[in-house]
């Protein structure tokens, strides 16, 4: 159902205009909405939910004629746009949709009948079955079966000889206490008049009204809807959104084209299942395929539930027709290879994104859902659900739902990835590597990924959330997961190798500015040189240190880079160049890397008062610049 607002009735009555040449009103702001507290959030919740639960009987036809008006609005639009009128459009549908109602109804009231005149006729087999099952379970001394039943019987005997007094028992016990003039029990016989006619009729139509009644209310509703919709969307709007018209209108678009997707797909993966259940069926001998194809395509409607039922007729009914068991077990085949094929093959293809709710959230609103409405509630689940998230996605204070029910990644990968350091795994942070390495160079992979994982670590440890030793844990997953990707295969440059040069045997020292997540993040850029064919070491910031300088083996160094995490240490990566070049001097460049996390940018300042040969801010950026001296081949430069 098409919810897009046109701009003219968009408009809100207080929206201003513009007066005059030039002059313009001033524009009042609306105030932003107030945050709802956790209790008042709950209490909204709790009500919402009894709200659902008490009113169900009105709540119940209203939405499933919502469902219907999302289902059948395309095709109204359709034949209005070919020309055909609102009303005549409307009225062409519904009367198309009840004569399907009526003709499946018939389909289905005729093949049962037919499988219930057959029935008979199929019970010599089940005999054969249960006694060729019976046969296998016997032995020597009678079957497995017969001996358990005899076992129980004989205890249930001995139970009740031991609680139950004997006649005699009982005349010895009355005659000692003198009460041997007590009347024996007179059996009493109850018999209900003959119904009259009308406690008949009213004992067969009963349970059929409260159906008929609700499919009576639920049509009205939907011919009301689908001739009012225009009208009733631009009434919720005003209702719920009049002040935020934007993201009202992009909340009800999504949440119609997700429904309406979903019904579509959800038709199309149906009809796919039910035709080859009715030809296998067919082929295979079961009885009355046609009505196993139909209730097989609208029971997978509900989901979990429904195909399990639609399977179990079949196959017992395949037991019941088939003298042997090959027949049985071919059923039992063809259903599973269709469930899956259905479930592997085509719901991933046709669906995708179409509804955005994770596995788990379609079981828990199947169980919430029927627990609030029964079975008609399993059939709303999934709209109900996607609708819910839809207005999570777009209201700050129902957030949670699009959390707790939606298959977009509540974490960003960089987050996961830190989580996964913190929690002592570094196999699985690799693998989450190696599935975000796909496609990208390994100097991006590093930049996008595991920087700004670092980055949270970083910011972890300067509020002092952790200590010494979680830094060394978290510098030996990053050791870990550089290991995991040694092997790793770039991308083929659109270049090619003409602007790498031919390894030579020169070192190159990274080294840690401050403490072990920088050493990490040296290991990184050192891992990036290695794979250029230079030998880069990564070394901690005590080797910078005072005391361990004069110690430094400097011997073939052709560069140095120094690693910080946090671009604020611009006075302390002064120091350490002063220091190295006090023991090295000019003939050695030294490469400052801040790296930058989001938001995080060095002083303007940073390169001048450092004082580096270079400053570099990403890792792709510095083995970039590294690349392009001299360091690989001659030592002029």
């Amino acid at each position: 159902m098409s919810l897009t607002t046109s701009s003219s009735r968009a408009l809100s009555p207080q929206s201003p205009a513009s007066h005059g040449h030039g002059a313009a009103r001033p524009v009042r702001v609306q105030p932003a909405a107030p945050a709802f507290s956790p209790g008042t959030t709950l209490g909204i919740i709790v009500t919402v939910v009894a709200a659902l639960y008490f009113g169900r009987d009105i709540l119940m036809p209203v939405a499933l004629a919502v469902l219907l008006s999302f289902a059948l609005a395309p095709i109204v639009i359709r034949l209005r746009r070919w020309g055909l009128g609102r009303v005549p459009s409307v009225i062409l549908v519904v009367v198309l949709m009840f004569m399907a109602i009526v003709g499946f109804g018939t389909l289905v009231a005729s093949q049962l009948v037919d499988l219930a005149r057959n029935l008979p006729n199929y019970e010599q087999n089940i005999r054969a079955k249960i006694q060729s099952v019976r046969g296998a379970t016997e032995g020597g001394g009678g079957g497995v079966i017969d001996q358990a039943s005899e076992m129980l019987r004989e205890l249930s005997r001995e139970l009740e000889q031991a609680t139950t007094p004997s006649p005699e028992a009982v005349a010895r016990q009355a005659a000692e206490s003198g009460q041997l003039d007590v009347l024996r029990p007179i059996p009493v016989e109850i018999h209900e008049p003959r119904p009259s006619p009308w406690n008949e009729i009213q004992t067969f139509l009963g349970p059929l009204v409260a159906p008929i009644g609700t499919a009576g209310i639920v049509l009205v509703f939907v011919i009301f809807m689908l001739l009012q919709r225009e009208d009733l969307r631009d009434r919720l709007i005003r209702l719920v959104g009049a002040n935020d018209l934007h993201r009202t209108t992009e909340a009800m678009d999504e949440a119609g084209a997700r429904v309406s997707r979903y019904l579509l797909m959800q038709l199309i993966i149906n009809v796919t299942y039910g035709i080859p259940v009715a030809i296998g069926l067919y082929f295979i001998g079961v009885p009355n395929p046609i009505l196993w194809g139909v209730l097989a395509t609208v029971l997978r409607f509900i989901p979990y539930v429904g195909p399990v039922v639609s399977a179990f007729f079949p196959i017992v009914l395949s037991f019941a027709v088939s003298p042997g068991w090959t027949d049985p077990l071919l059923t039992i085949g063809l259903f599973l290879s269709l469930e899956l094929f259905s479930n592997n093959v085509l719901e991933p293809w046709l669906y995708g994104s179409s509804t955005g709710l994770s596995p788990l959230a379609v079981i828990a609103a199947a169980v919430v859902w029927i627990t609030l409405w029964g079975p008609v509630g399993v059939l709303l689940a999934t709209p109900l659900t996607v609708c819910l998230v839809v207005i999570g996605r777009h209201v700050p204070q129902l957030q949670f739902l699009h959390v707790m029910f939606g298959n977009d990644p509540v974490l960003p990968v960089e987050a996961r990835f830190y989580q996964r350091l913190l929690a002592r795994d570094p196999a699985e942070a690799a693998e989450l590597a190696e599935e975000a390495a796909e496609e990208r160079p390994l100097s991006v992979l590093y930049d996008e990924l595991v920087l700004p994982a670092l980055h949270l670590a970083e910011a972890d440890r300067q509020r002092g959330a952790f200590d010494t030793a979680t830094q060394a844990a978290i510098a030996e997953g990053i050791d870990t997961v550089v290991e995991s990707l040694d092997d790793y295969e770039e991308p083929a440059s659109p270049d090619g190798d003409e602007d790498k040069p031919p390894p030579v045997p020169s070192r190159v020292l990274c080294i840690a500015g401050r403490n072990e997540l920088d050493r990490a993040a040296a290991v990184l850029a050192a891992h990036l040189l290695e794979r250029d064919g230079l030998k880069a070491e990564a070394l901690p910031c005590e080797a910078v240190s005072l005391r361990n300088l004069n110690k430094l083996d400097t011997a073939d160094v052709r560069l140095i880079c120094l690693s910080y995490l946090n671009p604020e240490s611009v006075q302390h990566a002064r120091r350490v160049v002063r220091r190295l070049r006090g023991r090295l001097g000019t003939s050695v460049p030294i490469v400052v890397g801040l790296w930058s996390g989001q938001g995080t940018l060095p002083p303007p300042d940073a390169e001048s008062t450092i004082a580096a040969d270079r400053l570099e801010t990403t890792l792709s950026g510095t083995i970039a610049h590294i690349r392009k001296q001299q360091i690989f081949g001659s030592t002029e430069g």
